[in-house]
Parts: structure tokens; C-alpha cells; sequence
């Protein structure tokens, strides 16, 4: 079989010196780079996950102390890695950055934990943010697959390929119980060439403009416009932003089981923001508004898990290509996001922490812009 491989690849080799190569098939760096999530063409599913009898049951007490220990350690590790793992796939990354060596892949996901497996290796233990999966990783004509052992025979198995185009990330998931194969759903990515959205790019002009960078640039910027009108300075669409709305949602009866209330979080971003010399707009339909989006669930009464995300949104009016009058969009001009698991004494502090830093970022941006 390796002789028969072998002879093959030379034969190929030897068609593409001679100007007759064929297609050229799919390479695993071809996966690597970054990208983001296009939702229009991803699936989104109401219900994704394991069957319902997935969820180990609470453990019996059982004789002698040590014992009663061990069983509940195993059962709350077994608990979270499953509601971290599930939670991972029903809230897809915005963007997805790939890295391909020859040894090792790594993945980081934002929002999200990094990963790095290696292709090949059996039975491979990977630190995923607050759980330890074991995995099964391989290449396969260039396309990736990591299977992640969740727990009974339960895998949640992901696979990476191009289209027929190459110029999308297709990625499978599959909830594997026993030999059969449950749930699926296909999310796509297209390369990110910004940290902008396209909206907030179509709000902007007519045709695309070069993208803002993610963070200030070291060297002071150009102080005069593009010569085509356009202010493609870094960060130029928060120049001017002095006001701004506050929206918070998604904050509901399991993020109150875990200490998070809406008032308080709404109240500590609103100080953050003043704080900052920004001005909130409060009950008014502005323009310009932080839109603060809490998710959180509880795998049992000991775990809570959260999704944040933090949008700065604005809106346009816009006349597109293909349109024949303006019409309004909504920009995004930052955005910020995370995952987080802990337990309910210390995970509405740890949340709310992060989504200030978040703040933080922001309004260090805007007052850099302004200058």
C-alpha cells in the first residue's frame, strides 16, 4: 500500500512539472487564518445538545465518607465539561482563528477558550478553558476532524473543511451518542480582513474601504481624510462619540440563580461609562447605544456558565449597490466577548469584571480617537 501511495505521488508530481497538474486538493494550511462567523449561512438550531437522559443523575449517598467524595467530584467534573462542551457548540465564536504546523493545530475561538491538539495523537488530554476533554484528532484529505470525548460513549465531534469554493470554513458538529449520530449542525466562516463589520463597512460608503485596525496603532495617524472622502483613519467612526445609550438583556431566571441581576449590571456599566466622560441617554431610542448581552446557565446548583458579550451598535442610512435609496443599517463598531464557568458565589463578580474591562477597552479607544 505505501509503495503503491508513493508511486502515485510521483506520477502527480511529475503531471504538474510537465504542465498537466490536476486540481489541487484540499491542504490542511489551507484551513489556517482567521474567520468569521457569516450567520446568514450558518444553522442555527432552537434545540442542540445530548438526549435528555444525557445528564447523569445526582449519585446516591454511598457508604463511607471518602467514597460520597470521590462520586460527587467525578459527577460535577463530568457536569461541566458537558455544559461547557454543549454551550460551546449552541453559542458558535464570532471569529475563529486557526494556526496549522506540521505537529499542531490551534484553534482560538472569540469568543472563547484556544485549544491546540495534535492530529494523529491517541487519547490526547487538551486544556479547554475550565475543563479537560480528551481528544481524538486526524487529518483527512485535508480536512480536520477533533472528536471530544464528553462522557459514556458521548462525543461531540467537530469537522473543518473549505467549500467547493475554498473560500469558506465550513464547520460540522456532530453529537455522537453510542454508534449513533444525534444532533448536527453546520456553521460557515468567510476570512476576516476586519475587525469591522459589514454592515458597518456598507454604512460607510458605497464601495468597501480599507478595514480599521483592532486595536490603535503605535505611531500617530495621518490628521487629514483619505483623498476619496472617506476617513480611513483608525478608529475614525468613534470620533465625535460623546453619548451613547445602554441596553442590557438576556440576563434571566438561571443568571438570577447565579447572582447576576439586570439592574446591577445595567448600573455598573452606566457608572462605567460616566465615569469614562460619556454621557448615557437614558430612555431614548439614540442612535449610537452599548448593548450588554448576558447568557447563563446552570449545569447544577454547585455550576453556572456563562456567554457575555459587549457590542458598541450605531446606526446608518446608507444607498448600497444594489439598492435604489438609502436604507438603514446597523454598525458595528466594537465588540468584545467571552465564556465563563464558575461557581454561584463567585461568578456574577467574575462576569461583571469582565464585561467592565471590556468597557474599559472601549472608552480608552473612543477618548484616543477624540484626541
Amino acid at each position: 500500500m505505501t509503495s503503491s501511495r508513493a508511486t502515485l505521488s510521483v506520477a502527480l508530481a511529475a503531471l504538474s512539472m510537465l504542465g498537466g497538474a490536476p486540481v489541487r486538493a484540499q491542504s490542511p494550511t489551507d484551513l489556517a487564518g482567521s474567520w468569521a462567523l457569516n450567520r446568514q449561512l450558518s444553522q442555527f438550531p432552537q434545540e442542540l445538545g445530548f438526549s435528555a437522559s444525557f445528564l447523569p443523575p445526582q449519585p446516591e449517598r454511598p457508604t463511607g465518607a471518602e467514597r460520597s467524595r470521590r462520586v460527587q467530584s467525578e459527577t460535577q467534573e463530568d457536569a461541566t465539561r458537558v455544559r461547557f462542551l454543549t454551550d460551546e457548540v449552541r453559542l458558535p465564536p464570532d471569529r475563529l482563528t486557526i494556526d496549522v504546523t506540521p505537529a499542531i493545530v490551534t484553534i482560538t475561538p472569540d469568543p472563547g477558550a484556544q485549544r491546540a491538539v495534535q492530529p494523529g495523537r491517541r487519547d490526547q488530554a487538551v486544556k479547554v478553558g475550565p475543563i479537560t476533554a480528551i481528544t481524538n484528532s486526524s487529518w483527512d484529505e485535508g480536512r480536520l476532524t477533533i472528536a471530544y470525548e464528553v462522557q459514556n460513549s458521548r462525543l461531540i465531534r467537530y469537522t473543518y473543511s473549505l467549500d467547493q469554493n475554498r473560500t469558506s470554513l465550513v464547520v460540522d458538529v456532530e453529537f455522537i451518542e453510542g454508534r449513533a449520530v444525534g444532533d448536527r449542525v453546520r456553521r460557515v466562516y468567510v476570512r476576516a480582513a476586519s475587525s469591522v463589520s459589514p454592515a458597518a463597512v456598507a454604512a460607510a460608503q458605497p464601495a468597501a474601504a480599507p478595514p480599521a485596525p483592532t486595536s490603535p496603532p503605535s505611531s500617530t495617524p495621518s490628521s487629514t481624510p483619505s483623498p476619496t472622502g472617506i476617513d480611513q483613519r483608525p478608529d475614525a467612526s468613534l470620533k465625535g462619540l460623546t453619548r451613547l445609550g445602554v441596553v442590557v438583556e438576556g440576563i434571566g431566571p438561571d443568571a438570577a440563580k447565579c447572582g447576576l441581576k439586570e439592574e446591577a449590571v445595567e448600573a455598573a456599566v452606566t457608572k462605567r461609562l460616566t465615569d469614562a466622560g460619556l454621557r448615557i441617554i437614558r430612555y431614548s431610542d439614540d442612535d449610537t447605544y452599548l448593548y450588554v448581552n448576558i447568557n447563563t446557565v446552570t449545569a447544577s446548583s454547585a455550576l453556572c456558565v456563562s456567554r457575555y458579550d459587549v457590542t458598541l451598535y450605531s446606526h446608518s442610512a446608507a444607498k448600497l449597490p444594489h439598492t435604489s435609496s438609502p436604507v438603514l443599517l446597523q454598525a458595528e463598531l466594537l465588540h468584545k466577548g467571552g465564556l465563563a464557568g464558575g461557581s454561584p458565589a463567585a461568578h456574577a463578580d467574575g462576569v461583571l469584571k469582565s464585561v467592565l474591562e471590556y468597557l474599559d477597552q472601549f472608552t480608552t479607544r473612543i477618548r484616543e480617537a477624540n484626541k
